[in-house]
Order: structure tokens, then C-alpha cells, then sequence
């Protein structure tokens, strides 16, 4: 496990990353959704598609405007209430639904993280391996170690930095920007 710390000046800007920084041992990228690229406020009821107010966690556009010319990206929830469609009509409010080749439910794939099946119907219908990808998610129980049981690397972004035995992530991170430097860790793993 790899901590790192997010500061003003701790990484280069998303848009000055050269191509070469992004070798292609892995190839397919999963992203959580709720309060991974987006914040979940436990306030509203119903789809977040609906919702009054909608926020895109700080860094995920530019970061994913980048990772998507250099691998396949796929996001995938556990929301109870959205299913697939209502998920991508709100990464469409927030401007961020293109940079995915990929989206599941759990409500359409049958399965809820962290299930390794969850993890597993997703590689096979992307057609995907699992040494081949990396999730990225906020939920340590969820996300990260049901991923490392299917043999996926894993990033676990801790936005709030909290204190934790987190040995099944591989890379730990606490601002969505850090995502790039630790997919180009990891392929060099």
C-alpha cells in the first residue's frame, strides 16, 4: 500500500501529465460512483439523477478527460434506487457521462459490491481481465475488498484521510487528482 497526500503543488496539473506517463499494462479502469466521482448527499431522497443540487467530486473531470484517451473506462454503483439509466443521467448533469465506455448497477447486473460476482459479471461483459484492471472507489468494504478478491488492483480514495488498516488497497489516495500517479504506479507493479 502506497499513502500519498494531496497538497497544492504535491502533482503535476492533470493537463501537463506527457502521454508516455501512461503505459498500457493495464487497460480498464472502474470507478465507483457515490462519493467517488460524485457526492452522495444523504439529504436528498430518490435518484441523484433528480436531485435539486448535484456536485462532481473536485478533479474527476479533468482526470478522467485524461485517463479515457488512454484506457477504457467503466463506472459502477451500488445506489439502491438507480439503476443504470437514472446513474447515467447524472453523470450526464454532471458533464461527465462521455468519458465512460461502461456502466453497471447493481440493481441491472444482479449483484451488489462486494460480491466477487459483482466484480466478476463486470470483467466478462466488458470483456476485460481482471490483471488487467484497476477499481477505484471510497467504500474499503465494498469497493476495494471485493475487487482484490477477483485479482483487480485497487485504489482507494480516502477523501477525509481516515485512519485505517487498508491492506487490500494497493494505493491509497485522498484528492481524485492522484488518481493518474497511482494508475502509473501501479503499472509499474
Amino acid at each position: 500500500m502506497l499513502p500519498t497526500k494531496c497538497g497544492k503543488r504535491e502533482h503535476p496539473k492533470v493537463d501537463q501529465i506527457p502521454i508516455n506517463s501512461f503505459p498500457t499494462m493495464l487497460e480498464f479502469l472502474i470507478f465507483d460512483w457515490g462519493n467517488t466521482l460524485m457526492r452522495d448527499f444523504t439529504q436528498y431522497e430518490g435518484a441523484m439523477a433528480f436531485w435539486p443540487q448535484i456536485e462532481v467530486i473536485s478533479g474527476v473531470t479533468n482526470t478522467l478527460r485524461n485517463l479515457q484517451k488512454h484506457y477504457t473506462l467503466c463506472v459502477a454503483t451500488n445506489a439502491g434506487i438507480s439503476d443504470t439509466a437514472l446513474m447515467r443521467k447524472a453523470l450526464e448533469r454532471g458533464g461527465i457521462e462521455s468519458y465512460f465506455s461502461f456502466y453497471y448497477s447493481s440493481k441491472d447486473l444482479g449483484y451488489s459490491k462486494p460480491d466477487i460476482h459483482f466484480f466478476e459479471e463486470i470483467l466478462k461483459k466488458s470483456g476485460f481481465v481482471s490483471d488487467k484492471a484497476v477499481m477505484i472507489g471510497n467504500d474499503y468494504s465494498k469497493d476495494i475488498i471485493g475487487a482484490k478478491q477477483v485479482g483487480l488492483k485497487t485504489i482507494l480514495f480516502n477523501e477525509l484521510k481516515t485512519p485505517g488498516n487498508y491492506k487490500y488497497a494497493d494505493i491509497v489516495i485522498s484528492c481524485f487528482e492522484e488518481t493518474i500517479s497511482a494508475i502509473d504506479e501501479l503499472n509499474k507493479k
